[in-house]
């Protein structure tokens, strides 16, 4: 149950001046990505301010990137939530709505102990029958997602099939594809970390980077499974400044003002994000120049 080999990008959800989804320019971003070989959208996910979207913005902000990929590549759509409950309903509504998976982060705040994570995924993912990517970011949630507890999802729930793997932790990565035997699909969640989670049999990444870089991104993660792990591993390493720049800010701050940066009409944040301090939005500048970006 794949949903995706590759590159995964976690797409902006870009805003017009007063706040509002800029739906014209979404269309444009999802189309350079298409066009830069991306291997999936996730959308509604962090870097695409979730958390700040209405339940209707959210919902239409899926069904809008669903109708404009039109099949061509898969969407999944970020539908988690700290109620179980907000996350059945977004859930069910990102079915209803096309999407080709779901991706949910731990509850955060709230703190659930591992038999909460369990009943908590598991009742959203029996609510629907399309995929599920569990999301373990504990940086942002204050909640990990032990290896012990994914794979108990993995073996007890069908449509749990894969792991957006955030935590920066390779040994809890390489201990949940030994507990699954290499049957959970393992993506990773940090652009820094893309070829130590392939080496562990990963399906590849879900990456803020491949907004402004879909084909190299792309090719990072097709190099390696083609087999060519020097030209992957030149990859990672050309980019890793760009990466690091990328997120001396929290994330989207950053990303977003790369893509501004593109002209590409990514427009403001949603509070309380703000925009980037100056010597840090020099930093990414330059980082991109160097990259040949901008």
């Amino acid at each position: 149950m794949s949903i995706f080999t590759g590159s995964g990008t976690a797409i902006v959800t870009p805003m017009n001046s007063d706040g509002s989804v800029n739906y014209d320019s979404f269309g444009r971003m999802i189309e350079f990505q298409i066009a830069g070989k991306t291997d999936c959208i996730v959308v509604c996910g962090t870097t695409g301010e979730a958390s700040t979207l209405t339940h209707e913005e959210h919902i239409e902000t899926i069904r809008y990137c669903v109708e404009k990929v039109a099949g061509r590549i898969p969407v999944i759509a970020g539908t988690g939530s700290n109620c179980t409950n907000t996350a059945i309903y977004l859930s069910k509504a990102a079915e209803e709505c096309g999407a080709d998976g779901i991706l949910l982060v731990t509850p955060y705040y709230n703190k659930a102990t591992q038999n909460g994570l369990y009943a908590h995924f598991s009742a959203i993912a029996k609510s629907v029958g399309i995929p599920v990517v569990l999301y373990n970011i504990p940086g942002r949630t204050g909640c990990k997602l032990a290896p012990e507890t994914i794979a108990r999802l993995y073996n007890d729930v069908e449509n749990i099939v894969a792991v957006k793997e955030a935590s920066g932790d390779m040994s809890a990565a390489a201990k949940t594809a030994q507990l699954t035997n290499g049957g959970i699909d393992i993506y990773s969640g940090n652009d820094d970390q893309v070829l130590p989670i392939l080496s562990l049999g990963g399906k590849g990444v879900i990456s803020v980077l491949s907004n402004i870089a879909p084909k190299e991104t792309h090719d990072m993660v097709a190099s390696y499974l083609a087999g060519d792990l020097k030209k992957s591993l030149d990859l990672q390493l050309k980019y890793l400044p760009l990466i690091n720049a990328l997120f001396c800010e929290v994330n989207p701050i950053p990303v977003k003002k790369a893509l501004n940066l593109m002209g590409m009409e990514a427009g403001p944040l949603r509070m309380p994000l703000t925009e980037m301090e100056e010597k840090n939005a020099a930093r990414l500048e330059a980082e991109m120049k160097a990259a040949g970006l901008i």
